[in-house]
């Protein structure tokens, strides 16, 4: 039948009926678009979502895990409805929410990790007041705000850390309040993150956020400061490289999760963009043989393009990078 309608359309097109091309077919690009925007897709993401925090709350040997499971039910509910009301374009997006939940999932499975590791005693130095000291608070806080913005990285740190609160069957003061200080602590510290660097001194100042509300919180110790001889300064010190190691090794494994984050969910972050900038690009190199006067151009109009990007509050790196390839492709008889 399909060789028919060929030839049907054949002799409609030579009585001039028909036009001579047939309409655009739908490639495979226009299915994951629409696939993108599914709201069904949408809802199967938050529906797995609940079914791995069951997972997470109900194995282990909590004592009431319904009741920490209904207070999930809530909070994911309130999690859904802040994204729908506060990042609109995000949850219309079905990439972007897979990956705020995704991220924020990743999270509690090493936390829920760490927290059966040292409550099992399997190894000497991890003990159960150990977990608060090595759960990794500040991790989805530093991705989403390199890859999506601070807003998203403040969403991320008050949800992670009430849902990281659960997981230990109660809302646990502590490692809430640890949770959302660090947490808070690495978004401001990456609102514009040029270098991977940044995300080190940013995981450096996390660590020390974690050590200091420890001390407060009497998590490190105890002291004996009426005989400071009697204090184990060995476990004190082990513990302090906990909680400062925390941060560095979470900032760390952000770093070396960025590229391929990026390359996934089709993000360009600011530190790519710096990289894509580098003077030593092929494109640019010919263009300082070829068309001289176009390069001096192209660079006045970078720093032109940045400097008013930054004065509006737009992507100063994004500008420069376009301003330095805006001219690519012009023949270079036209200096």
């Amino acid at each position: 039948v399909p060789m028919f309608k060929f030839l049907h359309r054949k002799a409609l097109v030579k009585r001039g009926l028909a036009p001579g091309k047939t309409r655009r077919r739908r490639a495979p690009n226009d299915r994951l678009r629409n696939l993108e925007y599914a709201p069904w897709m949408r809802v199967t993401i938050f529906v797995a979502f609940v079914v791995g925090l069951s997972l997470l709350i109900f194995s282990g040997q909590q004592p009431e895990p319904t009741r920490s499971f209904v207070f999930a039910l809530l909070l994911v509910a309130t999690a859904v409805a802040q994204l729908w009301i506060n990042q609109p374009k995000t949850f219309l997006r079905n990439s972007r929410v897979f990956l705020v939940f995704g991220i924020i999932y990743l999270q509690l499975v090493a936390t829920k990790i760490l927290l059966v590791l040292c409550e099992s005693n399997v190894f000497t130095l991890l003990k159960p007041e150990t977990a608060w000291l090595i759960a990794p608070y500040a991790f989805a806080p530093l991705v989403l705000c390199v890859l999506l913005g601070r807003n998203h990285g403040l969403y991320g740190t008050v949800f992670v850390s009430l849902f990281s609160s659960i997981l230990v069957n109660r809302i646990d003061a502590p490692m809430l309040f640890i949770g959302l200080v660090s947490g808070f602590t690495a978004v401001l510290l990456t609102q514009t993150v040029r270098r991977r660097s940044r995300l080190i001194r940013a995981g450096l100042c996390v660590g020390l956020s974690i050590w200091l509300l420890a001390l407060t919180f009497g998590l490190i110790g105890p002291f004996n400061f009426f005989d400071p001889a009697q204090t184990n300064w060995s476990m004190i010190g082990i513990q302090s490289a906990f909680a400062v190691g925390n941060g560095i090794v979470t900032a760390m494994l952000v770093g070396g999760a960025l590229p391929l984050l990026e390359q996934i969910f089709q993000i360009t972050t600011d530190i790519s963009w710096l990289e894509a900038s580098d003077l030593n690009h092929p494109l640019l190199r010919r263009m300082t043989i070829e068309a001289p006067g176009t390069y001096h151009h192209s660079l006045v109009v970078a720093n032109l393009a940045e400097s008013a990007a930054e004065a509006i509050g737009a992507n100063g790196t994004l500008c420069r990078v376009w301003s330095f390839f805006h001219h690519g492709g012009k023949p270079a008889d036209t200096e």
